[in-house]
């Protein structure tokens, strides 16, 4: 992460060609990045996250702060080495949210974006159960609802006056605890049960574009 941060900030010194500094007014964003679970054990332990991509159109103010509303997805695996039975499936998490935060363009190529997301989440698992030869002797289809939290950070670095890139941090908090139960499994695998009701929590690491609808100074 510190040699990232160090390649963006040199491009940004060694590059001052943009005519002018960019003051981002209507925006739309992608981000793509590989979630990282944490916190909750069990979840932290059987899943493994595969993509989180968000989209989203945003607006910003002339005093930097910018509001925002838009869509995401992210998708889990099981870790199939880290359940005592074999299962085969994954967890997934559709939300929409709204997006609070500040953005500034500190040169004319480098900028940063930092704020929260909150929104609401449907999380839904699809798990087979599998026998030795590998045919599926049961399936456990689960699904509950939550409130979405994330706060996250963008170092960007601008491509041209209606483009750029980013690289993207964010950690997202999910309102409900992660239960065995919640893939199919049917004990509490040596875990502590109290601590089955600590949020779901992931770490998300991944990168960005941007598309400038409209500069401030155009």
């Amino acid at each position: 992460m510190k040699k990232i941060i160090y390649i963006l900030l040199t491009l940004t010194l060694c590059n001052q060609s943009v005519a002018q500094k960019i003051t981002p007014k209507y925006t739309f964003n992608v981000e793509l990045g590989l979630p990282i679970s944490v916190a909750n054990e069990p979840f932290d332990v059987v899943m493994q996250g595969l993509l989180a991509v968000s989209t989203y159109g945003q607006y910003s103010t002339p005093f930097h702060l910018n509001i925002g509303i838009g869509g995401r997805y992210s998708l889990f695996t099981i870790n199939e080495f880290k359940v005592p039975v074999a299962l085969n499936g994954s967890v997934h998490t559709a939300a929409g949210f709204i997006k609070i935060g500040y953005d500034k363009f500190l040169t004319e190529r480098f900028a940063i974006d930092f704020g929260v997301k909150v929104g609401y989440s449907f999380n839904a698992s699809d798990v087979k159960e599998l026998n030795a030869t590998g045919k599926t002797i049961a399936r456990y289809n689960n699904s509950n609802q939550a409130i979405l939290i994330e706060p996250n950070l963008g170092l960007i670095l601008s491509a041209d006056e209606r483009s750029s890139y980013r690289f993207y941090l964010g950690y997202t908090i999910q309102g409900y605890g992660f239960k065995p139960d919640f893939i199919g499994l049917q004990t509490n695998s040596g875990w502590d049960p109290s601590g089955f009701n600590k949020l779901t929590q992931y770490l998300v690491v991944g990168f960005g574009y941007t598309y400038y609808f409209k500069n401030k100074n155009l």
